[in-house]
C-alpha cells in the first residue's frame, strides 16, 4: 500500500500538523504554530530529501510581524512592571497602594498582549488542504468564535486570565476589607487567573508537540512556550502564598508571594523578547 494522502496530528479534536501530497506529487506539511506566528509552510518537491517554506503575501506577513512586534513589547513592559511592583511590594516603603498601582499598569499590558495574541490567531493565514502547499489570507477581524482549534482556544483561555487578573488587580485598592471579603474579592481571582494561565500554556505545548510531551529547547516556540509556562507556575506559587489567613489575617508566606511573583513577571518578560525573534 503506497502513503496517504493525508496524515493529520494532535490531541483529541486538535490538529496541529497535517501532511498531505501535494498534486505535483511532492508533499505539503502545515503546522500550526509556524504557520500563524511565521506565515510559513514547508513543501517538498517530488524526489526531493529536504523541504522549502513558503510564505505568505507581503501584505499578511507585514501584518502578522505588527501583531507579532506588538503583543511581545506588551508582555516585555507587563512583565517589568509586575516585576518592579513585587519588588516595591517586598523591598520598598511598605505602602500597598504603591505596589498595587505599578502592577494595575503592569496588567494593562498584560490585557493588551493577551488580546493582541487572540487577533494573531485570528487573523492568521489558513492553509488549503490538498493544495500545491500555500498559505491564504482572510480580511481583518477583530474577533471569531473557534473553539476546535487549540491555538485559538490557547489564547483565549490567556486573554480570559488576563481579565481575570484585572479584577483582582482592581480590588486590591479597596481598604477596609475583612479577612474573608479579601481572599474572595483579590485572591480568589488571582487564582483563577494562574488557573487559566497554567491551561493556555499547557495548550500551547499541545500545539508545539502535537499532543506528545517533547523538550525542544533549540526550538524557538517551544522555547518560548516554556519560559511563559515557567512564570505561569511562579504565579501560582505566589498566589498560594499570598492567601491570607482567617485565624491570624497575615499570609501564608509574603516573602514567598512576592518574589515568586518577581521571578514569574520576569519569565514573561524573557519570553516576549524572544518572542520578538519569532517573526515572519
Amino acid at each position: 500500500m503506497g502513503e496517504p494522502e493525508q496524515r493529520a496530528e494532535g490531541a483529541g479534536p486538535f490538529t496541529t500538523r497535517l501532511t498531505w501530497r501535494a498534486p505535483d506529487g511532492g508533499t505539503a506539511v502545515w503546522e500550526s504554530r509556524p504557520a500563524r506566528r511565521r506565515g510559513v509552510i514547508t513543501v517538498r518537491p517530488p524526489g526531493a530529501a529536504t523541504g522549502r517554506r513558503t510564505r505568505a503575501d507581503e501584505a499578511t506577513l507585514r501584518r502578522l510581524r505588527r501583531l507579532n512586534a506588538t503583543a511581545a513589547t506588551a508582555f516585555v513592559i507587563g512583565g517589568a512592571l509586575f516585576a518592579a511592583g513585587a519588588g516595591v511590594a517586598q523591598l520598598g516603603s511598605g505602602d500597598p497602594t504603591a505596589s498595587a498601582s505599578i502592577y494595575f499598569a503592569g496588567g494593562l499590558f498584560f490585557n493588551a498582549g493577551g488580546y493582541v495574541s487572540l487577533l494573531q490567531v485570528v487573523n492568521a493565514p489558513r492553509h488549503v488542504p490538498g493544495g500545491e502547499g500555500r498559505l491564504v489570507s482572510r480580511g481583518w477581524r477583530w474577533w471569531s468564535y473557534e473553539p476546535g482549534r487549540v491555538d485559538w482556544l490557547s489564547t483565549f483561555v490567556l486573554f480570559a486570565g488576563t481579565l481575570v487578573f484585572a479584577v483582582d488587580l482592581l480590588d486590591s485598592f479597596l481598604h477596609g476589607l475583612s479577612v474573608q471579603q479579601i481572599n474572595r474579592l483579590i485572591w480568589a481571582p488571582d487564582v483563577i487567573g494562574c488557573v487559566l494561565f497554567l491551561i493556555s500554556g499547557h495548550l500551547a505545548f499541545v500545539e508545539t508537540c502535537h499532543g506528545r510531551f517533547c523538550v525542544h529547547p533549540r526550538d524557538l516556540g517551544w522555547s518560548i512556550v516554556a519560559v511563559n509556562q515557567l512564570g505561569s507556575a511562579l504565579f501560582m506559587t505566589s498566589a498560594i502564598a499570598a492567601f491570607t489567613r482567617p485565624m491570624t489575617g497575615s499570609l501564608v508566606d509574603e516573602g514567598i508571594a512576592n518574589w515568586a511573583t518577581l521571578v514569574g513577571a520576569l519569565c514573561f518578560c524573557v519570553g516576549g523578547v524572544l518572542q520578538l525573534g519569532e517573526r515572519p
